[in-house]
């Protein structure tokens, strides 16, 4: 009933009251951004959601859009603004996406949505992760980041989604709060890059 029901209505209520408490540092950031960024506050890209069902991802915008003589981009390091640097260190890039979970492209709990190009590249295992919707936070990124592989954060996305229950979700809402404030290890929620030869090998292609 959770699963099916409650979670859908729980992400909405908690993703609401998020924005109304994290409205003022919601402003401020994106007033921040428009200077820094040429008036492009937000980073959209198109990611999977449940049923493989493609919607843009929404972020707060840390990376500039320079180029070199040739108009290509340069490398993330040198577009990486110092204020781009601190939003994803505290992961308050990420807030944007409450707009996400209040459209339904989102849960506040679930497997992380890669790459749309990653696709055809799952085993039928690994492509249960897109039987319901991506998540903010999840499983494999409170299960300790710099020790796992991808064949591991795909087990645990996988894992998850064969144990999904308010309880377990509360467990990784509050291991999510702990690592975001803590501030010893940074949660990785900013990187969900994968390298292709590898997706290729953890898909035995």
């Amino acid at each position: 009933m959770y699963k099916f029901f409650f979670k859908s209505i729980l992400d909405f209520l908690i993703a609401f009251v998020g924005i109304v408490i994290l409205l003022p540092l919601f402003i401020i950031i994106f007033i921040i951004l428009l200077f820094i960024n040429n008036g492009k506050p937000f980073f959209f890209q198109e990611r999977p959601g449940k049923n493989e069902r493609i919607f843009k991802i929404m972020k707060f915008k840390t990376m500039t859009d320079k180029k070199d003589s040739n108009g290509n981009l340069l490398p993330n390091e040198d577009r990486m603004t110092t204020f781009g640097s601190f939003l994803r260190r505290t992961s308050l890039d990420e807030i944007p996406q409450l707009i996400n979970i209040l459209k339904g492209d989102m849960s506040l709990i679930g497997p992380r949505p890669l790459r749309v190009h990653y696709l055809p590249y799952y085993t039928k295992e690994e492509a249960v992760r897109h039987t319901v919707k991506p998540g903010v936070t999840g499983l494999a990124q409170v299960s300790g980041r710099n020790a796992l592989s991808w064949d591991d954060k795909l087990a645990l996305d996988i894992k998850y989604v064969h144990t999904i229950t308010f309880l377990n979700d509360f467990k990784i809402l509050i291991k999510t709060f702990k690592k975001v404030f803590s501030g010893n290890e940074k949660i990785e929620l900013s990187s969900e890059t994968l390298d292709l030869d590898e997706l290729r090998k953890t898909a035995k292609l």
